[in-house]
């Protein structure tokens, strides 16, 4: 487990006494935010590690657990939907939801050789989705 991702667990469990509950109200997402994947492009051909750039626009990044207005941080999900999360509760930190609460915009990922789909989801300081959800377009990637 990366240094990254025991900083996210640990932010994530400071903030689940905040949403112990499900359904929990969903911070409005600013009118134009739109979160995308810089690389790679959509149908890459790439090798493992693949480097996964994050962009954002019409917000700003902050880590999890400060609450700040008009801000948010990166979670990439790895052959997945974000329509599988429950949105209005903190999202899980699987190998296919992986968490970037201390604010970093890009990441080096193992993945298998094949084809993988790989999508952005911003969440709010709680790992909880914007309303409405602040999501990229999903890309396929192959992994030779």
């Amino acid at each position: 487990m990366t240094k990254q991702m025991i900083a996210g667990l640990a932010l994530l469990a400071l903030t689940l006494p905040l949403t112990a509950h499900a359904d929990v109200q969903r911070v409005s997402a600013p009118e134009g935010a739109k979160v995308y994947i810089i690389h790679p492009a959509d149908g890459a051909k790439v090798k493992s590690p693949v480097k996964v750039q994050f962009g954002l626009s019409g917000m700003g990044v902050a880590p999890a657990g400060q609450d700040i207005a008009k801000t948010g941080h990166h979670h990439l999900l790895i052959d997945t939907d974000y329509t599988a999360l429950k949105l209005g509760e903190p999202f899980p930190a699987t190998e296919r939801v992986r968490h970037f609460g201390g604010g970093q915009t890009e990441v080096s990922v193992e993945l298998a050789p094949g084809t993988h789909t790989l999508q952005l989801l911003l969440g709010d300081h709680r790992h909880i989705a914007f309303d409405p959800p602040v999501v990229s377009q999903k890309i396929t990637i192959i992994v030779e």
